[in-house]
Parts: structure tokens; C-alpha cells; sequence
């Protein structure tokens, strides 16, 4: 059984938006994965896994 793509939360401690990426883009991210898509801050990273219960919170980067 699959439980689909590994997901990375994360906060903008600058803007304060939520936002994930999913594992497999880390690749087509590069230097850019965990910034926020909003201002481009650093991310603050929260928890990493399968979708969690608050996953509708956070927007997912696609770009």
C-alpha cells in the first residue's frame, strides 16, 4: 500500500504563510526548495511525511 508522495511543511517566518513541498521536487527545486512562495524567505521547517490532518492549511509549491 502506498501512502502517495513524502510532503515537507514548512513556515515563512517572515511572512508568516504555510507552505509544502512535495519530496520528489527536490531535485526540479534545487536552492529554491523550502523557500516561501510568497516572499522567497528561508522556510522554517515543521514536520516531513504522508498528508497530515492539517495539510489543507498549507499551500503546496508547484511552481
Amino acid at each position: 500500500m502506498s501512502w502517495g508522495v513524502n510532503l515537507m511543511y514548512y513556515h515563512c517566518p517572515d511572512c508568516g504563510k504555510k507552505f509544502k513541498y512535495a519530496e520528489d521536487l527536490i531535485p526540479y527545486f534545487q536552492d529554491r526548495f523550502g523557500r516561501c512562495p510568497a516572499c522567497g524567505a528561508e522556510g522554517v521547517f515543521e514536520k516531513n511525511g504522508a498528508r497530515t490532518l492539517d495539510d489543507f492549511e498549507y499551500e503546496e509549491v508547484e511552481d
